[in-house]
């Protein structure tokens, strides 16, 4: 049988970055196997409904390149793939299990419920459910006559459709990630089926469409473990048995500070966003997602992957290709993972300083700030000189505001350190030197510096360093013989002069 994997989203809000690393180990396990991978769009909640949820769930799979074979948007044979028009399919599956005694009626009113959990937590019972235990003392199809039941139905009384749990039964869920896992149903809900309004619940419209979309393996998240019993008892119900899927409950994403799952909140707190794209922020501003702040698709799914998987060895970069060829369900962890912003950072900039300079030339380009003047020519040499110290592309026009700009600070530190009576003399001669250059190129003033420190018997650090903040203003920075030839002899005469007189006054005012 192929393998067949399914993210199936939920269109109630924008895409949460836990729900993103769900749906990249759905579609590396089905790649690895050379299986298919669905997007199905679980809209049942028509309440909790987001408009334009949908799109921004799409956009995400998009940009991370995480394509699906079939589904909303992408086509198939197994559709419709949004729950929502799939009303008919529930409602012949839902009729099955009336029939066949698997469900019951329920008229409930939400008071009735009420006072039903009232009058057990006055009881103190351990157990405050509709199950087989409480269902006796309700308004349902078990506890009514057949005449009754069909007189409410007649004259449209509100009703639910519930699971018919059996009692003090254990249900054992096969685990890929958790192994045996056992669950009894008097801990367990006899859920709603099919809602008032005709609409399935999750549980019942998850089965149908797993199963009728011939789904092999459902990988999703540690929250609906507690779901899963019930499936497995849907299942059966159905004679599904045969054809049930593996089960795969992935870790939580946890905070940074390890309490609790992963959540906006928390997120805010620590600076950074748990969404992929641009959203609006609960100010009703466009705030930035992770694309936005410049992290590249395939850095963040590589850094995603490890938030509860590893392979094994002490590799950590993964082309997406390397991604499907190593993935296993079996090196997934069992326990919460911390969401750790500064390693998603270092990822970025592994992946970014792997580029090929032209294309990551291509990347810092389209950002940069309108009022810089660049030689777009010359951008593949000063990318190539600046990428080791950059973790996005915007980064970039930051880090080398130096090349196009005279430096707006100096560091302090340095200038009353090295900008002394000893040291002025030497390197006003060394300017004089350089200055005398034909041919102004890193070779030649590198030549030129060393041979000057040599002869005068002088440190790396006595030259180097002051002439490296006379340049740009900062003590660290690519080769400043690089720098120099970039910058040219009249604009390092020109920044030379400019510095000397700074440091002048920077000393005086000591």
């Amino acid at each position: 049988m192929k393998v067949r994997t399914r993210y199936a989203p939920s269109p109630t809000g924008y895409q949460h970055i836990g729900g993103i690393r769900t749906a990249i180990f759905a579609y590396l396990f089905a790649k690895k196997q050379n299986g298919d991978f669905i997007l199905r769009i679980e809209d049942t909640d028509q309440k909790r409904y987001q408009e334009g949820a949908e799109q921004y769930i799409i956009d995400s799979l998009n940009w991370l390149g995480i394509l699906p074979n079939e589904g909303v948007g992408f086509g198939g044979d197994f559709g419709p793939y949004r729950q929502s028009d799939r009303k008919e399919i529930y409602q012949k599956h839902v009729q099955q299990l009336v029939d066949n005694g698997h469900t019951y009626y329920a008229f409930d009113t939400p008071e009735e419920l009420t006072a039903m959990r009232d009058r057990l937590s006055a009881a103190k019972s351990s157990i405050q459910q509709y199950n087989a235990v409480t269902r006796g003392d309700m308004r349902n199809s078990l506890t009514m006559s057949e005449e009754e039941v069909k007189a409410e139905l007649d004259k449209g009384t509100p009703y639910v459709i519930r699971i018919k749990l059996p009692e003090n039964k254990t249900i054992v869920v096969q685990d890929a990630i958790h192994g045996e896992v056992s669950f009894n149903t008097n801990q367990m809900d006899d859920k709603v089926m099919m809602k008032g309004d005709g609409l399935p619940t999750y549980h019942l419209a998850n089965v149908v469409d797993d199963h009728t979309m011939e789904i092999t393996h459902v990988i999703r998240g540690d929250e609906w473990m507690s779901s899963t019993p019930l499936h497995v008892h849907l299942y059966r119900c159905f004679g599904w048995e045969d054809t049930m899927p593996v089960f795969a409950h992935l870790p939580l994403m946890l905070n940074p500070d390890g309490k609790g799952k992963l959540s906006k909140r928390k997120a805010d707190q620590y600076g950074f966003p748990v969404f992929p794209l641009q959203y609006l922020n609960d100010e009703e501003k466009l705030s930035d997602g992770f694309k936005e702040l410049g992290f590249l698709p395939e850095a963040f799914v590589n850094f995603l992957i490890f938030q509860g998987w590893n392979p094994g060895t002490e590799q950590e970069m993964f082309s997406m290709d390397e991604m499907i060829q190593t993935f296993s369900l079996d090196r997934v962890t069992k326990a919460g993972t911390k969401f750790d912003f500064k390693k998603a950072q270092w990822f970025n900039g592994e992946h970014l300083r792997a580029m090929d300079t032209d294309k990551l030339t291509e990347l810092v380009w389209a950002c940069k700030p309108d009022d810089v003047n660049c030689d777009e020519k010359q951008l593949p040499q000063l990318v190539g000189m600046m990428k080791e110290r950059m973790i996005f592309a915007k980064d970039f026009w930051l880090q080398a505001d130096y090349l196009f700009n005279l430096p707006k600070e100096y560091d302090a530190k340095t200038v009353r350190k090295k900008w002394n009576d000893d040291n002025k003399p030497h390197l006003k001669s060394l300017q004089d030197q350089l200055l005398a250059l034909e041919n102004f190129n890193a070779e030649q003033i590198e030549t030129t510096i060393k041979s000057f420190i040599e002869s005068n018997e002088l440190s790396f650090g006595d030259i180097l360093l002051p002439l490296r903040i006379m340049l740009t203003g900062v003590k660290g920075g690519p080769s400043v013989f690089d720098i120099a030839e970039i910058l040219g002899k009249e604009e390092v005469e020109n920044r030379l002069n400019t510095a000397a007189s700074i440091f002048d006054e920077m000393n005086a005012a000591v």
